[in-house]
């Protein structure tokens, strides 16, 4: 395996880390940390039913069913952290719940509808192409490009939906939700979002690199790579804190 081959995974998940951490920082501050579980879920049985009921049709009618799907979910989800904001969290992850059961009933339908849905959850991120690259990269530059206003609701959620369901087609829900997470822990540890997203990067790119030469599964490797370091987080103020010198 080429150190070329291996660029286009290794920039998918630099470019997904970029324009999921500003998403990561609002889903923290809002304290609607499901949300990414049940959009995405969302976009991916959305995805399952095209390609289920569509005969697998190109990829781009995927992705408007994934888009759509994602769209659905978060305008729900917005209502009801608003409508009941002292239950938000129990109801998003009951939208996760109705979403991922849809989800499997949908891929009975389709003679390799449990290889869709493993993939949508936990995607071979060594086999990335450069097309997806492109679109995780148009992501991150639409966010950056967003500043402040991805701090207004309307413009979060509609922005989230459309970053989340295209960056699952591309990476799986696990490792989105690594990569949107693991950056806001960081920067709630006291690290700016650059130092943030560095870490977060290193951290991805390390567990790329451990399903390469493990010969494993990368999604699940990477995902589990990310918790590691969103773990790790929680400890980075008591090591700056024993580091200090004392008087």
């Amino acid at each position: 395996m080429s150190a070329l081959w291996m660029l286009a995974p290794a920039l998918a998940l630099v470019a997904a880390v970029l324009a999921l951490a500003p998403l990561g920082a609002q889903v923290l501050r809002r304290g609607v940390v499901f949300i990414d579980l049940a959009v995405a879920q969302a976009a991916a049985a959305a995805a399952l039913a095209a390609l289920a009921l569509g005969d697998h049709p190109p990829w781009p009618w995927t992705q408007v069913a994934a888009c759509a799907g994602a769209l659905g979910a978060a305008a729900l989800v917005a209502g009801l952290a608003r409508g009941w904001p002292e239950h938000r969290e129990a109801l998003i992850g009951l939208v996760y719940v109705a979403c991922a059961c849809a989800a499997l009933l949908v891929a009975r339908g389709d003679a390799h509808g449990a290889e869709h849905l493993q993939a949508l959850l936990a995607a071979d991120v060594l086999w990335t192409d450069w097309s997806q690259v492109g679109v995780l990269a148009a992501c991150a530059v639409a966010v950056a490009a967003s500043g402040r206003r991805i701090e207004g609701d309307h413009w979060f959620y509609v922005s989230f939906a459309l970053v989340a369901s295209l960056a699952v087609q591309a990476l799986g829900l696990f490792v989105v939700f690594g990569a949107l997470i693991a950056p806001g822990l960081w920067q709630r540890a006291g690290h700016g979002a650059l130092a943030a997203a560095g870490v977060v990067v290193a951290a991805a790119l390390a567990g790329l690199a451990a399903s390469w030469f493990l010969d494993a599964p990368s999604g699940p490797l990477v995902a589990l790579a990310l918790a590691a370091c969103g773990a790790a987080s929680c400890l980075a103020p008591r090591l700056r804190g024993a580091a200090a010198p004392k008087h």
